[in-house]
């Protein structure tokens, strides 16, 4: 088995991704309930027994909501920041004191051939961090819940593979949407999230010629299509100079209701060299 990942849910309702290898499988957050987590692992031909590690991108609820359940239920060790750690003690309840394992931000972690690191981001919340995961040459990186891309974000993430990458919300739909304006703020500013002409614009600063596949992730229901994000995002890229070929870089979905397609990131770049 190659380096391959699955995003088993993504959204304002709950965020969970599966990265595994033949040395590990690891969950990106439990933003869904731990019942609901279950299933979705279940459609993808894994269980909660089969998961050796969650990483905790940050405390909000979308990313948390099942974590201390599924963490107990299924003896599951935890990553998180020492901030992060405080702000989710209130929220996820007694996790075993073996499991709570604190993984600094900029900090690198090995589980057998992969290597995950961890990067700061600018988001509302006590400590919020994206991550990458390395296997040889392989490179893909998760990176949602961000109000801007710092130039340290970029460099983490420059030269993926494969890229999950927030493209939160169409700018005139949110200004016109029935959220009150100091929510509106909030997303619209530094420490909220990616519109999609910022997803464009991220995508391609940190795209190179390896770079292969970028999933729109966290689009808001309210306030995004997924037709919508694609088009700004090919049109920012235009722009930019990089004229969209689907052979050379494919767009692709998430989803809130359903996981993405097992995606093999090694399989597929070998492929493209033969």
């Amino acid at each position: 088995m190659s380096l391959r990942f699955t995003v088993l849910s993504s959204g304002s309702t709950g965020n969970a991704t599966v990265i595994q290898n033949d040395d590990a499988t690891l969950m990106i957050d439990v933003g869904l309930s731990c019942k609901r987590t279950d299933e979705l692992l279940k459609e993808q031909g894994l269980s909660g027994a089969n998961i050796d590690g969650i990483l905790v991108t940050h405390e909000h609820s979308d990313h948390i909501k099942g974590l201390g359940a599924f963490a107990r239920k299924h003896n599951v060790p935890v990553y998180a920041n020492e901030k992060t750690w405080e702000a989710l003690e209130k929220h996820i309840g007694t996790i075993a004191e073996e499991n709570r394992i604190v993984m600094q931000t900029g900090e690198a972690k090995d589980f057998g051939d992969l290597r995950v690191e961890s990067v700061g981001i600018s988001h509302d919340a006590a400590e919020p961090v994206a991550y990458t995961f390395h296997e040889g040459d392989t490179k893909l990186s998760v990176t949602t819940d961000l109000g801007y891309m710092s130039d340290k974000v970029r460099d983490a993430i420059i030269d993926s593979d494969v890229m999950v990458l927030e493209s939160n919300h169409d700018v005139e739909m949110l200004r016109m949407g029935r959220y009150p304006w100091n929510i509106k703020r909030r997303i619209l500013g530094d420490m909220g999230h990616l519109s999609n002409e910022a997803a464009g614009e991220a995508l391609c600063d940190a795209m190179t010629g390896n770079t292969r596949r970028v999933y729109l992730a966290h689009l808001s229901r309210e306030h995004n299509q997924q037709d919508l994000a694609k088009m700004t995002v090919q049109n920012v890229m235009e722009d930019r100079g990089h004229f969209y070929k689907e052979s050379e870089l494919k767009i692709l979905d998430t989803y809130y209701d359903r996981p993405t397609s097992w995606d093999t990131v090694r399989e597929q770049k070998l492929a493209l060299h033969l």
